[in-house]
C-alpha cells in the first residue's frame, strides 16, 4: 500500500471500530442494568439489545446505494450523526422504551456498505483486498474489547455513561472522516465492495450462499440471545458484575489459542467442511452444557471458552466461504446480503431470547438457541465443499476498449481461470482463479498494464 491507501484504510477501520464497539459495549452489562429500569421485561430487554440489528439490516444496502448518488462522505457523516443521536437518546432514557428508541436510531446509522465503497474508491485494485480485510477485522476486535471493558466501564460510569461514551466515539468518527480519510477523486460502483442491484437477485437465489447467510443469521441470533441471560447466570454463580471481565479475559484468550490450529487444519489441511461442521456442533453442545451445569463458575467458564472458540472460528470461516462461493464480480452483493442476514440474526436473537426468558426461564434460552444451532448443522451438512478458488481483480490495461464478450472468452482460455466478469465501466476484470494452476504469464499478456 502507498501512503494514501494506508491512511484511508487506517481511518476507515477506525470509524468502523468506533461504531461497532459502541454497539457491542452494552452486551455484557445491559441485562443486569435493565433489571432496575422502569417497565423492563425480558422481552423488552431483548428488544433493546437487538433492535439495532433491525434498522441496520433494513438500511445498510439502501445507504450504500445512496452513497453512489450523494457521495460517500456525506452519507457516512449522516450515518454517524444518527449513531450519535441514538446514543444520546439512550443515555438520557429513564425507561426501557426510550433505550429501545435510542438503539434503533443507533442502528439506523447503517454506513457499513458506504465505508466499504469508500475504501474501494481510495485503493488500487491490487491493494483493495488488504484494505477490506483491515476494516472487516475490526468487527471481531471490537466485540472482544467490548466484553473486556464493558463490565469495568459499567462499574465506573454506568450504562448511561457507556452511551455517552458511544456518542463521543461517533463524534470522533466524524473527525476521522473529515480530517484523516482522503476524499476520492472519482466515486463509482465497485462490484467487489458493495451490492449491485442487478446482481442481488441472482445472489439471493443461490442455494449455497443462502446456507451461509442462514449460518451468520443463526450465529448472531445465538450470540445475542446468550448475552440476555449469561451475565445473570454469572452473577447467580457468585461472580460480581464488576468482575465479569476477569472471566471473559482468559476465556477469550483461550478461545483464540484453540481456534488457530483449527483454522490451519481447515485452510492448509483441506478440511474446511469438516472443521466447519465441528465448529457448529461445538457451538450447540456448549449451549446444552450451559443448560445442564447450572451455577458452577469454572464449568461455565470452560463452556464459554468452547462457545467462543466455535464463534471465532465460524466468524472467520463464513465470510471466507462466501468469498469463495460468490460468482466472479458478485462478492460485494453476496457480502451485502450476508451482512443483512447477520444483523437480522441479532434482532431475532434479542426477540427470541427475551421471549424464551420471560415465558420459560433462563434455561429455555440455552435450549432454544441449541435448537437453532441444530437446524443450522442439518442445513450445513447438505453444503458442498467450496472450491479452492481465489478472487483476483485486474485492471483491463491494454485490453480496455475491447469487446467484453470476446475478452471474457480469452480470459476463460487461460489455465487456472475459472470465472470471469468484465466490467468496462470500472475498467476491471473480476476473476475466480485456481492459484496453483494459474498461468500468470498468459494472463498478463492479455491484461498488460497499458497506459
Amino acid at each position: 500500500m502507498n501512503a494514501l491507501e494506508r491512511r484511508a484504510s487506517a481511518g476507515l477501520a477506525g470509524i468502523y471500530a468506533f461504531r461497532m464497539l459502541g454497539l457491542f459495549l452494552i452486551l455484557p452489562v445491559f441485562a443486569l442494568y435493565a433489571e432496575h429500569l422502569p417497565g423492563a421485561t425480558p422481552v423488552l430487554v431483548g428488544l433493546a439489545i437487538g433492535v439495532y440489528g433491525l434498522t441496520q439490516a433494513l438500511l445498510q444496502i439502501p445507504f450504500g446505494m445512496l452513497s453512489d448518488r450523494l457521495g460517500r462522505k456525506p452519507v457516512i457523516l449522516a450515518g454517524l450523526l444518527l449513531f450519535a443521536l441514538g446514543s444520546v437518546i439512550a443515555a438520557l432514557a429513564d425507561d426501557v422504551v426510550w433505550v429501545i428508541v435510542g438503539r434503533a436510531v443507533q442502528g439506523a446509522g447503517a454506513v457499513s456498505a458506504a465505508i466499504m465503497a469508500l475504501a474501494a474508491d481510495l485503493t488500487r485494485e491490487s491493494q483493495r483486498t488488504k484494505a477490506m480485510a483491515a476494516i472487516g477485522m475490526t468487527i471481531g476486535f471490537s466485540f472482544m474489547l467490548a466484553l473486556l471493558i464493558g463490565p469495568a466501564l459499567d462499574a465506573w460510569v454506568g450504562v448511561s455513561g457507556i452511551f455517552w461514551l458511544t456518542a463521543g466515539m461517533a463524534v470522533c468518527g466524524m473527525g476521522i472522516l473529515l480530517v484523516v480519510v482522503p476524499t476520492p477523486r472519482l466515486e463509482r460502483v465497485h462490484h467487489d465492495a458493495e451490492p449491485v442491484p442487478e446482481i442481488l437477485r441472482n445472489v439471493v437465489r443461490d442455494g449455497q450462499l443462502l446456507r451461509l447467510d442462514w449460518g451468520i443469521f443463526s450465529l448472531h441470533l445465538v450470540l445475542t440471545a446468550l448475552f440476555l441471560v449469561y451475565p445473570l447466570v454469572l452473577r447467580d454463580a457468585g461472580l460480581p458484575p464488576s468482575d465479569h471481565h476477569w472471566l471473559y479475559l482468559p476465556v477469550l484468550v483461550g478461545s483464540l489459542v484453540f481456534m488457530v490450529p483449527l483454522i490451519i487444519l481447515a485452510e492448509r489441511g483441506g478440511r474446511m467442511r469438516g472443521v466447519f461442521l465441528v465448529a457448529i456442533a461445538m457451538l450447540g453442545l456448549a449451549q446444552v452444557g450451559m443448560y445442564v451445569v447450572g451455577p458452577q463458575l469454572w464449568l461455565l467458564g470452560f463452556l464459554l471458552c468452547a462457545f467462543f472458540t466455535a464463534t471465532n472460528l465460524l466468524e472467520a470461516m463464513l465470510p471466507a466461504m462466501v468469498s469463495r462461493v460468490a460468482p466472479a464480480g458478485a462478492k460485494g452483493s453476496a457480502m451485502g446480503v450476508y451482512s443483512t442476514s447477520q444483523f437480522t440474526g441479532a434482532f431475532c436473537g434479542g426477540l427470541l431470547g427475551g421471549w424464551l426468558h420471560q415465558a420459560l426461564g433462563i434455561g429455555a434460552v440455552f435450549l432454544g438457541t441449541a435448537a437453532v444451532t441444530l437446524l443450522w448443522f442439518l442445513m450445513a451438512m447438505s453444503m458442498r465443499t467450496p472450491r479452492s478458488l481465489s478472487n483476483e481483480l485486474r485492471s483491463l490495461g491494454d485490453a480496455r476498449g475491447q469487446d467484453a464478450g470476446e475478452l471474457t472468452r480469452r480470459l476463460l482460455g487461460v489455465a487456472g481461470v475459472a470465472e470471469v466478469m468484465v466490467v468496462p465501466e470500472e475498467d476491471v476484470a473480476y476473476l475466480k482463479v485456481d492459484t496453483k494452476q494459474l498461468d500468470r504469464c498468459a494472463l498478463d499478456a492479455i491484461l498488460a498494464p497499458g497506459a
